[in-house]
Order: C-alpha cells, then structure tokens, then sequence
C-alpha cells in the first residue's frame, strides 16, 4: 500500500476580536442582571459566563 500525498498548508490565522463588552439597556432589570452576573463572574476568571452575558445583552431585542 503507498503512502497518502500531503500537502503542506499555511496555518490559518483568526482574528483576535477584543470588542467592548455591551451596556445594558436603560430601565431593563434584565440587563442590569446579566451586568452584575458578569461582574462576579469576571471576577471570579469566569470568562465562559462573560460571554454568555454579552451574547444575552447584544441579543436584547429577543429578549433574555
């Protein structure tokens, strides 16, 4: 059996996205909640809920 051909490819290089996190919305409890989950959770080096609060907050409009 013979060896398979491999192509050697450049690496691929993603962006590095580093946007500010989203304000919550004047008067929404909801937002204001998911702002103070992210701050503990920041606190606390729990990046993983950070950004499950941003994606809640910039997703306002369907609600949370």
């Amino acid at each position: 059996m013979t060896e398979p051909t491999r192509y050697s490819t450049p690496s691929i290089e993603l962006p590095l996205h580093l946007d500010q996190d989203p304000d919550p919305v004047d008067g929404c409890a909801g937002c204001i909640e998911l702002a103070n989950v992210r701050s503990r959770a920041r606190a606390g080096g729990d990046m993983t809920t950070v950004s499950d609060c941003n994606v809640f907050m910039r997703r306002h409009p369907e609600g949370h």
